[in-house]
């Protein structure tokens, strides 16, 4: 909340000269009293949610969606700059859980999957989108003319990225069915393709938004600011690392200090690099990838330390993604779409998901057993949705659609994307357990390399 807050009077306003802050017209004593009922009915949510055994996240999901529209009290400004902070933290945080020595053996594999993956399994699902959407238009479009593709291949986009929350609170129900190396190799999965996934919907925006280029010079522009975005987010990554663990062994004396420490430079990365005209996003991953495999000479001070400490604000900002968007998605305009993004779950989850992972199989030092439980691991969640958002408000510059037709699509989609994050988390977390049963999957019985030991 205490990003959240800022964020939200930004918006407020004085009522010309009464001495009460307003937030969208409801005094701000009103407006705290009804976030903080919010972020409570979350808590009571998430632990209904683990004793059914799905996704915590999930019931925050609905319970924002179920909740009156009259309370959605964020302005949509400031639910994007929401996401765009809850977004840049979470992947800074998944750079601080991506141990490099527990993928001793399979880093080849795994970059494949994070990398090679998102990219086939986003192509395949744009494709299987469009041609579904063709098929039935009454199911999306506005009476002029089927979806472009250019729209399916964002809505897939925003769906490439398997959520690293949402895997790893589904993993831990079946901690003792599953070899560790294989859990490594999920956790690894799911914190890298997150920038992945961001850079291929920008690189898809740019291809399906620019005009006044002959095609030859849009693929070469696109290919320039790519290498732009990588290589800047990169290099301005790994400095501010070496900046960070300096700090670190110079600064930084308490442990309580470790959280200050840590969201400060989390939005240095994101914003320094974007400045700059690199990924903020991956910026802040490499950021957070450098420290996590670093040691420091405070011994007080260690990856794990700083994943400790910020693993409560990394789950606020989770929680604040999930219950925002279900408060921004609208039930009228979720309903028609249900039946088209129950068609996009299935097509992601049974063609597209498992199609991306046996692809790089020649790669794999997992047997085909493992390999089909990595394919039904891609849990989607904070960063599809979050990606969504973003997303919507790029639909009107697309290539050959009229204004009355983007506005129509951006909701249609919205109603798609969220959909699908609740489809998928349901099915693959309630069933995870029987498919590692149906697999013959037991802790660590398969063969293999034993796993690296974890850093200190």
């Amino acid at each position: 909340m205490s990003a959240a807050l800022p964020l939200l009077l930004a918006t407020a306003s004085a009522d010309d000269g009464a001495s009460t802050l307003l937030v969208h017209g409801q005094p701000l004593p009103v407006v705290l009293v009804v976030i903080g009922l919010l972020l409570v009915a979350t808590l009571a949510i998430r632990r209904f949610s683990v004793r059914l055994g799905t996704p915590a996240i999930l019931g925050v999901l609905l319970f924002g969606l179920l909740v009156p529209e009259r309370y959605a009290l964020f302005h949509p400004t400031t639910i994007a700059n929401m996401h765009t902070v809850g977004l840049s933290m979470l992947l800074f945080y998944a750079g601080l859980q991506t141990r490099l020595r527990t993928i001793r053996g399979f880093l080849e594999y795994g970059l494949a999957l994070a990398i090679g993956g998102v990219v086939l399994s986003s192509l395949l699902l744009g494709l299987m989108i469009w041609a579904a959407l063709t098929m039935t238009p009454s199911g999306i479009e506005a009476g002029q003319g089927p979806i472009p593709l250019a729209v399916a291949m964002l809505i897939a986009a925003c769906l490439g990225s398997t959520d690293a929350g949402a895997t790893l609170s589904v993993l831990e129900q079946v901690r003792d069915r599953m070899p560790s190396r294989l859990r490594h190799l999920l956790e690894f999965e799911s914190s890298l393709n997150d920038p992945t996934a961001i850079l291929f919907l920008g690189v898809v925006l740019g291809l399906v938004s620019k005009t006044g280029l002959a095609p030859d010079r849009l693929l070469l522009e696109e290919a320039r600011l790519f290498i732009q975005n990588i290589g800047s987010g990169v290099l301005i990554g790994v400095v501010l690392g070496y900046v960070c663990r300096f700090c670190l062994n110079r600064l930084v004396q308490l442990r309580e200090q470790l959280l200050l420490f840590s969201l400060a430079f989390a939005a240095i990365a994101y914003g320094a690099s974007t400045i700059l005209g690199g990924s903020g996003f991956l910026s802040a991953y490499v950021t957070g990838l450098f420290l996590a495999n670093h040691t420091y000479a405070n011994p007080e001070i260690s990856p794990v330390a700083l994943r400790d400490v910020l693993a409560p604000f990394n789950t606020l900002m989770e929680v604040l993604i999930f219950l925002v968007f279900g408060l921004a998605t609208s039930l009228t305009q979720l309903l028609p779409v249900i039946p088209i993004g129950v068609l996009v779950a299935l097509a992601m989850m049974l063609v597209a998901r498992p199609l991306s992972v046996l692809a790089f199989q020649p790669l794999s030092p997992f047997s085909l057993r493992e390999s089909l439980l990595v394919a039904w691991c891609g849990l989607r969640g904070a960063v599809p949705l979050a990606l969504a958002l973003e997303m919507l408000h790029q639909i009107p510059s697309v290539i050959g659609l009229g204004p009355g037709v983007a506005e129509t699509l951006a909701g249609k989609v919205e109603g798609i994307v969220f959909t699908v994050v609740v489809i998928n988390l349901l099915l693959q977390g309630l069933s995870l357990p029987w498919v590692c049963r149906s697999l013959g999957l037991s802790g660590d019985a398969l063969g293999g390399p034993a796993p690296a030991a974890p850093l200190p």
